[in-house]
């Protein structure tokens, strides 16, 4: 156990035997979100939470789920405070291990994030999960648990548990899930039980050598060590119509109200007719378009351009040629580009009377 997540994890837990009030949270993906759970109390997540409300009886805990599907880390830093940080957790459960890609990119966004979250201010308890491909074993903990072991944050690994269990024979692929990566109620249950065995290990020493007075948080380390990586990302922003102005010919900014953290599509930017703009001037060394695909087909495809340059124009195409539903598609744009002022232009390039949804642009994500 590494000494800086055993102590705010030990705090929290102490805390919780005093009945203080305490925020269980998750960030992840689609299967942090519960994607093929037959309710939302069957999740990993949720099941995780009630092992807290139900060792702790006289504590009043708190649920707070900020998992979207389909997206990764890099929008994971991007969108913390506004889905997890804003409610000031003292624990987080992170999963992006089978969303993110295994290479240094993702790994950077990794870092930023994780750094986000131990430095803020409520001192959470990190813990991230490494879920899997049953198919093919593939995950990216490689390139994440390398950060987190760089920061003693504990992980637990569905590929070197579950996953060993099933190619040993004791689980058909099909008990745990029905497409090779998303959990059906009995793949829930045992993620659940791997990190609910590390929270009991915690739980057992805590009880093992007692609680000192004081909040143990008080004396962890504020300073982070030097990143592993770059870490442009870690004060990643994303923009949005609640927070910036874009130069608008033809788009409009959406004026739906949006409804939770789940109503992906929302305050965000249509573009309707061919020539329909809009356009960015941001400070950064890092961009991101972010914007649908949706199955709702055909819809309008859109042409980016980075500071005037047209031969390296980036094409946006609102199909998206899958069938689980409509996708926040993630662009990259620039990567550790010049730090200085950039402009982004976007234009409606291809559309017509047969589409069947606008284009929708949800935002830009840049960082430094």
């Amino acid at each position: 156990m590494g000494e800086l997540e055993y102590g705010r994890l030990l705090s929290c837990m102490r805390r919780a035997m005093e009945g203080q009030e305490l925020v269980i949270s998750f960030l992840g993906g689609s299967i942090t979100q519960g994607s093929l759970a037959s309710s939302d109390t069957r999740t990993y997540a949720y099941q995780v939470y009630q092992w807290w409300c139900d060792t702790f009886q006289d504590a009043s805990f708190h649920y707070v789920n900020g998992g979207i599907g389909g997206t990764t880390s890099h929008f994971g830093v991007s969108r913390v405070f506004e889905d997890v940080l804003m409610y000031r957790p003292d624990v987080v459960v992170v999963d992006f291990s089978v969303n993110d890609d295994a290479d240094v990119f993702f790994q950077e966004t990794f870092e930023g994030l994780i750094r986000k979250l131990i430095s803020f201010e409520t001192a959470p308890a990190v813990l991230v999960l490494n879920n899997v491909y049953y198919d093919t074993g593939e995950n990216a903990q490689k390139y994440h648990n390398a950060v987190t072991d760089y920061y003693n944050i504990p992980h637990v690994s569905i590929l070197d548990t579950v996953y060993q269990r099933m190619k040993a024979g004791e689980f058909r692929r099909e008990e745990l899930t029905s497409d090779g990566l998303h959990p059906n109620d009995k793949g829930h249950g045992l993620l659940a039980q791997e990190i609910i065995k590390y929270l009991e290990q915690v739980r057992q020493k805590a009880e093992d050598i007692g609680f000192c007075d004081g909040d143990i948080r008080e004396v962890l380390p504020r300073t982070l060590p030097t990143p592993l990586t770059v870490n442009a990302y870690q004060e990643a922003v994303r923009l949005s119509i609640q927070n910036s102005a874009p130069e608008l010919n033809g788009f409009r900014a959406d004026t739906g109200e949006k409804m939770g953290h789940l109503d992906f599509f929302k305050n965000g930017w249509i573009g309707r007719k061919k020539g329909d703009r809009i356009s960015f001037e941001v400070e950064c060394s890092c961009i991101a378009v972010q914007y649908r695909k949706t199955i709702r087909r055909p819809s309008p495809v859109a042409k980016l351009v980075l500071d005037g340059n047209q031969e390296g124009a980036i094409l946006l195409d609102g199909n998206f040629e899958e069938d689980w539903g409509d996708c926040l598609y993630l662009e990259r744009v620039l990567h550790h580009g010049d730090l200085g002022k950039h402009l982004v232009e976007i234009e409606v390039v291809q559309a017509d009377a047969e589409d069947k949804e606008p284009f929708y642009l949800l935002s830009l994500i840049v960082a430094n």
